[in-house]
């Protein structure tokens, strides 16, 4: 008889964060999902002539919406109509999330001890046997971006390992969720949630939305999960109880329960995100530019006056504190 394992307090910690007895989940009402779902057609609806003037777009095609792309016009306007105009490529510290995501799904149900390496190896091969982009990115990638890769990964898988309890198949554990809402025949918002745990009872709410993230805490990454809790919730109609952002590096969540209030208030960030979007791409006006932390890393940072500004202060700051 296998013996039970002892948690840590990080584990005892995300065990008491993420269960409710039945008795604490709140219900919804059947009807949610219809006003959600025409919330959003209303909202949009006076936007679909806009389609056909997106530059680079043919008419009739569909208009895309990630919760990336969301977060990016919503922030500075500037590096969202730069980065759209640059062809994704994949990336060590892209690639990474989508490995140790499947290295996660393979530990629920792995029979052996859960070694991160060998996880992280067995994730490689799977998606690297692939016909996808991924797939051919990791077939040609060299030995050390390979082994970069593979130690980089290790790390999340290493400290998701250490921080969750063992994800038993009874919770109903997946990862990278697709979600997809379609508006209108023409709006295709979607994405994929890093974990979800738990099912609704019902019209009771039993699911829980996890974001894995590393780094410094952000209040903005609860739009993305804010962003996800809705398309569930039109999907099937009851919503996720509760929204989890979890920092690996940090061993700590930010947490939000899901209401219809939040839910509404989320309908109306798509929409003007949206609108953003096709105001810009059909060149109805200009890009403004949203000044932050972010500019350090931002790729449009040597052209932007207002970016070298902001951090042109900031270093005056930060050496005027030291001295």
């Amino acid at each position: 008889m296998e013996a039970k394992q002892e948690l840590n307090p990080a584990q005892q910690e995300v065990l008491a964060e993420l269960g409710a007895p039945k008795e604490q989940r709140p219900r919804f009402d059947a009807m949610l999902r219809h006003e959600l779902q025409r919330a959003l057609e209303d909202g949009l609806e006076p936007m679909l002539p806009m389609l056909d003037l997106r530059e680079g777009e043919k008419p009739g095609d569909s208009m895309f919406v990630s919760k990336y792309a969301l977060g990016q016009v919503l922030g500075c306007e500037r590096k969202f109509v730069f980065e759209q105009a640059e062809p994704f490529e994949w990336k060590i510290p892209i690639a990474r999330g989508t490995i140790a995501h499947k290295a996660i799904e393979l530990s629920v149900h792995w029979r052996r001890e859960l070694d991160p390496m060998t996880l992280v190896d067995e994730a490689m091969a799977r998606r690297g046997e692939g016909i996808d982009p991924l797939a051919d990115w990791l077939q040609t990638i060299s030995e050390t971006e390979r082994a970069e890769l593979r130690g980089t990964t290790n790390d999340l898988v290493l400290k998701f390992l250490e921080c969750f309890p063992p994800l038993k198949p009874a919770w109903y554990p997946s990862t990278e969720t697709s979600l997809r809402v379609e508006i209108h025949d023409r709006f295709v918002l979607s994405g994929r949630c890093d974990l979800s745990i738990g099912v609704a009872d019902g019209d009771r709410a039993g699911k829980v939305l996890v974001d894995l993230k590393t780094g410094s805490t952000s209040i903005h990454h609860r739009d993305d999960l804010r962003f996800y809790a809705l398309l569930d919730a039109i999907r099937i109609g009851t919503p996720p109880r509760r929204l989890a952002t979890y920092y690996l590096d940090q061993g700590r969540f930010q947490i939000e329960d899901v209401t219809e209030d939040l839910l509404f208030s989320t309908v109306a960030r798509v929409v003007d995100g949206i609108e953003r979007m096709l105001m810009l791409s059909s060149g109805q006006r200009d890009a403004t530019t949203a000044t932050g932390p972010a500019c350090r890393w931002c790729p449009v940072r040597h052209d932007c006056d207002d970016g070298k500004r902001h951090l042109a202060d900031d270093e005056d700051t930060t050496l005027g504190a030291g001295w």
